[in-house]
């Protein structure tokens, strides 16, 4: 380790995304300065063998400045596309009929290939066919097993290849792709920490999912089809997360609907303790402009005052000419918002029940102790990262300092609200574990001589799940002296 940077002041955590304007090694290192605390990458673009250095720079970071770091692979998911034009394209107009066939043979004005038999079993009439985004609108009109009919709602040029969404009906189709399979093996090899799902629509979407990363990562799932919300709080149940992908959710769903969904997403999932990203088009003029519109800023700081743990940077980071700054201002964004004295009655407006058990009951105890004795930090130990994830549920207004044994553990909690993660070696009694806590409470600047903090463990030690211990202990500020090497 040759530098060390503080815990960062703001809880809400900055998610960016890598691509072309962020792949080597110092860009990485620019954009963890200027705040991001977790890297997704985009496995729709570029191959397997590419990401690899990626991945590579962002472990040699992570050892650099002694911080583990969150590595998300986002994988492609799906995607449904019409066939191939004669002339390359064609020009729908309001009102006439077009009609996706089976047949291979390239399309003109009246026809093209729809190559997903899925949807010819799905399909019904009066269902929404949306093409290129949203921007051209189809109603069926009738079909059978090889023939779609419909009646061109939104008119506009459509040219080969073009994307479709299916709004109005689930489509039959696994959430992985061979390609997404082939992604996930491979992401899970290089030790990515967390695998996002697309196309999620029902919870049983997620278990091959699961079985093919065998505990080895966190699943999160992507929110972006209209099916999903009608069976949220399941798919929520069967997740390590959630994202809510606005864009998607967008295109297939009225745009005035995005952001209720949005707010009720974001509730669902801190109720059920799963930490929750929102993305897609935060900031999307700083892929151009080096500084946002004013209605981008607020976008960004509703969803920190709805208390969503991470906020995510698509193209802004990943292909635009200004991605340290686009970093920098959710930095800035987050802690301005985080600031406000308003700040933490919106957050907690949403009311949190804890659950019937001990766990639960003492995260929301600790909470409540920080704010009667004002103490600086709540310090977790924990193995599977459950103590965290419960605490950082009741968004208390003081840091959470996780201290854990195992490093893939640290490194799964960058998407968490409020916690500072540490790989330490672990505790053999409750005596050590004060000790070491007050330790790493000093070393990391949690907190100074004469603070409070307060502990939450299990025993006995190394039982992931037995959360029963709560104590308040003060510093004396020499607790350093002879552990000045300490991991």
């Amino acid at each position: 380790m040759n530098q060390a940077i503080a815990p960062r002041s703001r809880k809400v955590r900055v998610l960016a995304t890598l691509g072309p304007a962020s792949s080597d090694p110092a860009m990485i290192a620019a954009l963890f300065e200027a705040g991001a605390d977790a890297f997704r990458i985009n496995m729709s673009h570029g191959d397997q063998q590419s990401k690899v250095p990626i991945i590579r720079a962002i472990r040699a970071m992570e050892e650099r400045y002694g911080r583990p770091t969150t590595i998300l692979a986002d994988l492609q998911g799906p995607k449904l596309r019409v066939g191939r034009f004669v002339e390359g394209r064609i020009e729908l107009v309001k009102g006439q009929t077009f009609v996706f066939d089976r047949d291979p043979t390239p399309g003109d004005i009246t026809r093209v290939e729809l190559p997903h038999r899925e949807i010819f079993a799905a399909i019904e009439p009066g269902a929404r066919l949306l093409l290129d985004d949203g921007k051209l609108v189809l109603h069926v009109t009738s079909h059978d097993a090889d023939r779609i009919v419909t009646t061109v709602t939104v008119g506009g040029t459509l040219s080969n290849n073009k994307g479709l969404n299916v709004p109005d009906v689930v489509v039959p189709m696994a959430a992985l792709t061979e390609k997404d399979r082939s992604d996930l093996t491979f992401a899970v090899e290089q030790g990515v920490d967390w695998i996002a799902l697309s196309f999620v629509q029902r919870p049983e979407d997620l278990m091959e999912a699961r079985g093919l990363i065998k505990g080895n990562a966190a699943l999160l799932a992507k929110i972006e089809k209209p099916a999903a919300i009608e069976r949220l709080e399941e798919i929520v149940e069967q997740c390590d997360g959630v994202m809510v992908a606005r864009g998607d959710l967008g295109v297939e769903m009225p745009p005035e609907q995005v952001p209720p969904l949005q707010k009720r997403i974001v509730e669902v999932s801190r109720r059920m303790g799963r930490p929750v990203v929102v993305a897609t088009q935060m900031l999307e003029s700083m892929i151009k402009s080096p500084s946002p519109t004013r209605a981008e800023v607020s976008d960004v700081a509703t969803a920190i005052y709805d208390g969503a743990d991470a906020i995510m940077l698509s193209a802004e980071s990943a292909a635009g000419d200004w991605p340290t700054e686009s970093v920098a201002m959710m930095n800035a964004i987050g802690n301005a918002v985080e600031r406000d004295p308003g700040h933490g009655d919106r957050v907690h407006f949403t009311v949190m029940k804890p659950d019937p058990t001990t766990a639960d009951a003492m995260a929301e105890a600790a909470k409540g102790i920080a704010r009667t004795t004002s103490a600086t930090a709540i310090i977790c130990f924990t193995t599977s990262g459950s103590t965290a994830r419960r605490v950082a549920r009741e968004r208390p207004a003081v840091p959470i300092l996780v201290l854990t044994p195992r490093l893939e553990t640290a490194r799964r909690l960058g998407l968490l609200w409020g916690t500072h993660a540490v790989h330490t070696r672990d505790v053999e009694s409750f005596e050590e574990m004060v000790a070491k806590s007050k330790r790493m409470a000093l070393r990391h600047g949690i907190a100074k001589a004469g603070d409070q903090v307060i502990l939450m463990a299990g025993v006995p030690f190394r039982t992931p799940g037995s959360t029963n211990v709560l104590h308040v202990v003060r510093l004396t500020g020499d607790e350093l002296k002879n552990y000045s090497n300490e991991l």
